[in-house]
């Protein structure tokens, strides 16, 4: 295992923020787990990075930190209709979603070119077009850093919810996710329902696609949408979509009745942050070095040497911004460090 000090992050996060970690160790086998177990007891702060897709860094980081290279994808079981595919928490999520595209196993297709880890994956219970992963989630395999065990969670442990897990929360900086498995299809039941998505498949004529099609329709829409952070830096959607009562989104529709409202239960509803960011006066606008995406109002760019304070400073005043006029409070999708 590589252990180094000092060393800049500006290349492990995809904003592209100038940050240093006190110590910095890779690890890329089983091996390196098991070093690790006594190197985490000589610390008592640690940051597991992966991607660095998902993440705001606003100070150095001190204490240890982890950065996860386990790499390996492979098939585990398969039966007629279903497979078991383990990936490795360093693996780009993206090509393991190819891995799957190549082989005919549905589940992720909707998921395609999601930046990051697969590490992250679960932390974040990434999701796209109406497809989460704990959908075809299994396992999680993973080491606790504050009992130096590994541990095996259940997708019932996992607790997911929306951009949500146990990961993110009670196991935030313990724990370091190994692997992962997924229980994909064979036989695809499609998810295509979803508005952008529908429209764009309708574009090109295709009735009946196949897994590969859908993934295609997928990266068309984000590649038209989001800007590539190895161009711009920035982490994809930077907030979530809130959640409202259905009282409270009929108050709302009665002054703006555009806005969009997608139904979770009979009580609640799902606005989009995106219109309410947009709505706010927000989309375009640019502070110093940094900005509001004009494509994308969700996300917020680096047009270059913004620190990790200039950022956040700016997404408190589209929270503050969005909630005087709507009375609704954003709730931040990246992981603020």
């Amino acid at each position: 295992m590589q252990l180094n000090h000092n060393i800049s992050l500006q290349k492990y996060n995809t904003f592209g923020i100038e940050a240093f970690a006190e110590n910095f160790a890779i690890i890329e086998t089983s091996d390196d787990i098991t070093t690790l177990s006594e190197l985490t007891r000589q610390y008592e702060q640690w940051h597991v990075l992966g991607g660095g897709s998902n993440i705001l860094l606003t100070d150095n980081l001190n204490g240890l930190t982890i950065y996860n290279q386990l790499k390996g994808i492979t098939i585990i079981e398969e039966n007629d209709t279903t497979v078991l595919v383990k990936a490795f928490a360093g693996e780009k999520w993206n090509d393991l979603v190819q891995f799957c595209l190549q082989h005919n196993f549905a589940g992720v297709e909707n998921l395609s070119l999601i930046p990051g880890s697969v590490g992250a994956a679960p932390i974040q219970n990434i999701g796209a077009y109406g497809v989460e992963l704990k959908n075809v989630l299994e396992t999680v395999e993973a080491y606790r850093l504050d009992e130096h065990k590994t541990e095996i969670f259940s997708n019932k442990d996992c607790n997911f919810g929306y951009r949500d897990s146990v990961f993110k929360q009670s196991f935030k900086n313990r724990i370091i996710i190994v692997a992962i498995k997924l229980r994909l299809s064979k036989i695809p039941k499609l998810v295509i329902g979803y508005g952008t998505l529908q429209q764009q498949l309708e574009k090109t004529g295709i009735s009946k696609p196949t897994i590969q099609q859908v993934a295609e329709a997928v990266n068309i829409i984000r590649t038209s949408k989001l800007p590539d952070p190895a161009k711009i830096g920035n982490a994809g959607s930077f907030f979530k979509n809130p959640t409202i009562s259905k009282f409270r989104l009929h108050v709302l529709s009665e002054q703006y009745a555009d806005i969009p409202g997608f139904t979770l239960n009979e009580m609640n509803f799902k606005i989009s942050a995106a219109w309410l960011i947009e709505q706010s006066g927000w989309k375009g606008k640019r502070e110093g070095n940094v900005g509001c995406n004009p494509l994308q109002p969700l996300v917020i760019v680096n047009y270059g040497g913004a620190t990790g304070k200039e950022v956040y400073d700016f997404s408190e005043k589209i929270v503050q911004s969005v909630k005087q006029k709507f009375g609704i409070e954003l709730e931040r999708e990246v992981n603020i460090w």
